[in-house]
């Protein structure tokens, strides 16, 4: 430790950088690896002067926004975003902008995970990305897109939740809750404004504002392939990409619903295409 962690922590990001990284042009000879400090202070809208001292370590308590600033010029991931809050002793905003694409590694996990349907949902419940047996799962829908779409406007949806009134009240809550988290995500508000003017349901459940957390009783599944489905729904934020959720509904082991799923996976081996929505990338 050398008492400038804040300071070689920018020092370091800003090496890494070249001006066409960040869509500036560079004219003549650097003396400098990476991006100017002048440059950073440009693309982060701030006095270069104020910039420097930070890199200097004159200036220790910047705030919350000029880290937010910051971190948005030097392209930071989210882990280093994170980090960066905690070295100059900040709470950091909860305003990320929702990452639409969903990683390599990550597609490959789905696929790697074959006794469960497993998916990612982005804040507004639009499907990026799923295995196998998800896409076997959400057959009987006409397009599996958008969680809520499907569950609103699509016919299937009547038949194939058991109980439907409440996994349409918990697909609301969890609109509502995304919300909350970012007013501004201009995804999501058109979602809702579209299920709004569509959907007298979804409508009446809006203005109620009910907001909660996922809970863990079984999500009922009628699915016209291989029966009644008891799943459990299981969800987890995706560590580096703003927004994303990865949700697993497994079945108990060894239930009859376990047995359910071998044999959906099975009847739509053959016969499944790779898994597409109106949203992948």
């Amino acid at each position: 430790m050398t008492g400038n962690d804040l300071g070689e922590f920018l020092r370091a990001h800003r090496s890494r950088l070249r001006p066409g990284d960040v869509g500036l042009t560079s004219y003549g000879p650097r003396r400098v690896a990476g991006l100017r400090r002048e440059e950073v202070a440009v693309l982060a809208g701030m006095n270069s002067d104020y910039y420097a001292r930070l890199e200097q370590g004159r200036e220790r308590s910047p705030s919350p926004q000029v880290v937010e600033a910051i971190s948005g010029a030097l392209r930071m991931s989210d882990q280093a975003r994170e980090h960066l809050y905690r070295l100059a002793g900040v709470s950091p905003s909860t305003r990320r902008t929702p990452r639409e694409t969903v990683s390599r590694p990550l597609r490959n996990l789905l696929d790697a995970h074959a006794h469960a349907p497993a998916f990612v949902l982005n804040p507004a419940k639009d499907f990026l990305a799923g295995n196998a047996l998800a896409q076997a799962l959400f057959s009987p829908f006409a397009v599996v897109d958008n969680l809520a779409r499907m569950t609103f406007l699509d016919p299937a949806a009547g038949a194939f939740f058991a109980n439907g009134d409440t996994f349409a009240r918990s697909v609301v809550a969890g609109l509502r809750q995304a919300a909350g988290l970012d007013p501004e995500y201009a995804r999501l508000r058109e979602v809702v404004h579209e299920l709004e003017g569509e959907s007298d349901a979804f409508a009446t459940l809006w203005t109620s504002h009910v907001v909660h957390g996922k809970t863990e009783d079984p999500i009922g599944i009628e699915h016209p392939d291989v029966g009644p489905l008891a799943l459990v729904s299981q969800s987890f934020d995706v560590r580096g990409a703003a927004g994303q959720i990865l949700v697993v509904l497994g079945p108990e082991p060894e239930s009859p619903s376990a047995q359910a799923l071998v044999l959906l996976g099975t009847l739509h081996a053959t016969r499944a295409a790779p898994w597409s929505t109106k949203r992948d990338s």
